[in-house]
């Protein structure tokens, strides 16, 4: 969603680069690039003038001036002021000291606040919790269904005495399903509440009556991320006629700008809880605003992507890899290599996990370029392998490989790839765990590398001896006189010198090709 302010504003801080010193004019150019780039996101006006008003006083400030490297100081004032506007520190859910806890969630129809029921449901079992669906939207058709499919989906317990479908009053379930949950020993209470397609009397009166009626302990305002500058008139309507203590941005994995929902926690001063980022049930996590920033900012979000490998990989298994790696790798399986592969699938798609490395912005298309059926049909050719071939690849010769690749579905080159890449991978990864570094990659400080013959010294290049007949060493000393005068003047240096610099060109007016520039 945030990948076009992304781009902006990276192309924004390159300009920076290489300035030992700011002027006055280069923070106003660099300021008005960001403000252009925000308003085009869709963040709401006041926002921005606020925003650029705290980065232009700070940049102008000693903070930068003093600073060692100007242009990386200012893209440490931006991810700060970027974060304070995402609402700073990571709020967390108050739960209440005599259960149940109560959270109610409130938005438009729409929003996607029934679905997200399920998915903040699912995240507090996940939580050691024991939550409760209650169905009090009893106003669109077929909505209490949608609730009682979506907890079955998320694992978690339902509550829905009434049909619905306009029948029902919704103010009695609220009141009824704390009373349930106190009887069954839940301890969560999550009431799904009726929506419309815009703010109206009858909407902030109903969830105003539940509100009254349960108490809540948090009320979550639900707002769709795609919604643009609407979001902040809404959250402000809701704010006044419901009181909510904190926002869900449900839909970011869309493609619209989402501006708009960067706007919500400034303009109403409630901070932004949790993020949903997809269909599935997983698809959903707390909302940390320094993540946020440096994904924005395209530093990426490794803090996430740890989490997620914690809570994917077992930490037996992981050291039981390691030590068959640390052995010279030949212990190392295609059948390990699958479990590594269906533990990866498990966090998610490999496009978001990538998304999520620092620098991937730019090669942001091929990430999303990459099919997650890719690592599945990697998965279909080992199974298609006999134990034996797994855990010895070598003894796959060519009819092995046409059966293989028949009972996979896949060509016999794709068979011939994989294998190849396994044994690459398994010695490169060997390399590694035993502190060797990447073969063929020159030593890394403390990660070791290289090959032993590049170990060796190179021999030091003795200088041109003088000679020690005085009469001769005139002579040379002479001749290498004129040689320096041919080659300031218009001598044969003219043409260039052994390295082309051309005539008058010392180390001082070098330029690099365009080509060594574009690399480094």
């Amino acid at each position: 969603m945030f990948d076009t302010l992304s781009d902006r504003l990276a192309a924004t801080f390159k300009n920076l680069r290489g300035k030992g010193r700011l002027s006055e004019a280069d923070i106003d150019a660099t300021t008005r690039e960001i403000r252009i780039a925000l308003l085009e996101a869709d963040v709401a006006l006041p926002v921005v003038r606020a925003f650029i008003k705290q980065v232009k006083e700070r940049a102008l400030g000693s903070e930068v001036s003093g600073a060692l490297n100007p242009a990386q100081q200012i893209v440490k004032i931006v991810n700060e002021e970027l974060i304070a506007i995402l609402g700073g520190e990571t709020r967390r859910v108050k739960f209440a000291k005599n259960g149940p806890t109560v959270i109610m969630l409130a938005g438009l129809q729409g929003a996607g606040k029934t679905t997200l029921a399920g998915k903040l449901g699912h995240w507090l079992k996940k939580q050691k919790h024991t939550p409760l669906l209650v169905a009090c939207d009893l106003q669109r058709p077929n909505a209490v269904n949608q609730l009682q499919v979506v907890a079955e989906r998320a694992g978690v317990a339902f509550y829905g005495p009434q049909p619905g479908n306009g029948v029902g009053d919704p103010v009695q379930v609220a009141r009824d399903s704390i009373e349930y949950a106190k009887q069954k020993q839940y301890d969560v209470v999550i009431v799904d509440t009726a929506g419309r397609l815009g703010i109206d009397a009858e909407l902030m009166q109903q969830a105003a009556d539940i509100r009254a009626a349960v108490n809540p302990d948090e009320v979550l305002f639900v707002v769709d991320a795609m919604i643009g500058q609407d979001a902040v008139t809404t959250a402000q309507a809701f704010l006044d006629g419901v009181d909510f203590t904190g926002v869900v941005l449900s839909k970011l994995d869309g493609d619209a700008r989402g501006g708009a929902a960067l706007s919500v926690a400034h303009v109403t001063g409630r901070q932004i809880m949790f993020a949903s980022n997809g269909e599935k049930v997983d698809d959903f996590d707390a909302f940390h605003p320094d993540r946020m920033a440096s994904r924005i900012l395209g530093m990426g979000d490794v803090l996430s992507l740890i989490e997620k490998a914690e809570q994917t990989f077992s930490q037996a298994e992981a050291e039981k890899i390691a030590s068959k790696l640390q052995g010279g790798g030949k212990d190392f399986t295609l059948d390990d290599f699958l479990a590594q592969l269906e533990q990866v699938r498990k966090m998610g798609s490999i496009s978001k996990l990538l998304g999520m490395l620092p620098g991937m912005g730019q090669i942001r298309e091929q990430i999303n370029n990459i099919d997650d059926k890719d690592v599945d049909r990697v998965g279909a050719i080992i199974k298609s392998m006999t134990p034996a071939e797994r855990t010895d690849p070598k003894i796959i010769n060519g009819s092995r490989r046409l059966r293989i690749a028949k009972g996979s579905g896949v060509q016999v080159g794709e068979v011939n790839n994989l294998v190849e890449r396994f044994f690459d991978a398994r010695k490169m990864m060997s390399a590694m765990a035993s502190g060797k570094g990447i073969p063929g990659m020159p030593g890394i400080p403390g990660m070791g590398g290289g090959s032993k013959k590049s170990a060796k010294k190179a021999p030091v290049a003795k200088g041109k001896r003088k000679s020690g007949n005085p009469l001769k060493r005139a002579q040379e000393e002479a001749a290498a006189a004129e040689r320096r005068a041919l080659g300031a003047g218009q001598g044969p240096a003219q043409d260039g010198g052994a390295f082309g610099l051309g005539a008058g060109k010392g180390p001082a007016d070098f330029e690099l090709p365009k080509e060594f520039k574009d690399l480094l």
